[in-house]
């Protein structure tokens, strides 16, 4: 791993959006915007240094945007799968922080070499 490269936070926008029950679910894709939006305004609080942001979206919110300091990438199927390959395919290059509060995935990234923070790591309730 190199000794300056960038942080990659990756961010499992489904399971950070649904964290908080404000009414998600009736616009899934318009969440999906306002975390990203939060996380281009706001950064990874208490992470400091070069961070590189990927939000994954699946479903409904497929196409949101990337935005200047969030990249968006729409999973074609499962978003926890598409993860998991981000994490395998950047594993031992650089640090890699995956947001989310899914059991599964968590141990499955984590095997992968990441480390994990659950959402309130990017959307304080």
């Amino acid at each position: 791993m190199e000794e300056n490269a960038s942080l990659l936070v990756v961010v499992d926008a489904a399971n950070v959006v649904g964290s908080v029950p404000d009414g998600w679910w009736r616009d899934r894709r318009g969440a999906a915007e306002r975390l990203r939006d939060r996380l281009a305004a706001d950064g990874v609080p208490g992470r400091a240094g070069p961070v590189e942001v990927v939000l994954v979206v699946e479903g409904a919110a497929r196409g949101v945007e990337s935005v200047t300091g969030v990249r968006v990438e729409s999973a074609p199927g499962s978003g926890d799968d598409h993860i998991v390959e981000l994490v395998a395919r950047t594993a031992g290059d650089r640090p890699v922080l995956v947001v989310t509060a899914d059991r599964e995935l968590r141990d499955r990234v984590t095997e992968l070499g990441a480390e994990v923070a659950g959402p309130r790591t990017v959307r304080p309730v």
